[in-house]
């Protein structure tokens, strides 16, 4: 099991956090007892592609997409999960329409408008 640790991912260059990366894909392959080429077939990308991104030298996003979801660890993307949020004024705005009395039905007036006899 991986051990746990307080990464300052604000303070690890680009290269770096690619390397942290490539080493969790690489863990969690051998944790699971699978092959480089095992995993290229099944996430449809080149082996070299697997390598790559194993060693921190980049790949695209669609290929760790890939990877991730053939191990399983594709859960992570959650935290990019847009959640609408209405502002307060909308809000207030809502509560401000809201009814808050029962009305009766007009109906029409039986007796139409007259003119008085003047």
């Amino acid at each position: 099991m991986m051990e746990k640790t307080n990464i300052k991912w604000n303070e690890l260059s680009d290269g770096a956090v690619l390397v942290q990366i490539g080493q969790f894909v690489q863990q969690t392959r051998l944790q699971q007892n699978k092959s480089q080429q095992q995993v290229a077939d099944a996430a449809g990308v080149n082996r070299s592609t697997l390598s790559q991104i194993e060693n921190g030298r980049g790949g695209t996003l669609l290929s760790l997409i890939q990877i991730l979801r053939v191990l399983n660890q594709i859960s992570f993307l959650n935290v990019f999960q847009v959640e609408e949020k209405i502002s307060p004024m909308y809000l207030a705005k809502l509560e401000m329409k809201k009814r808050r009395r029962a009305r009766t039905p007009k109906t029409e007036d039986p007796k139409p408008y007259s003119l008085p006899d003047w």
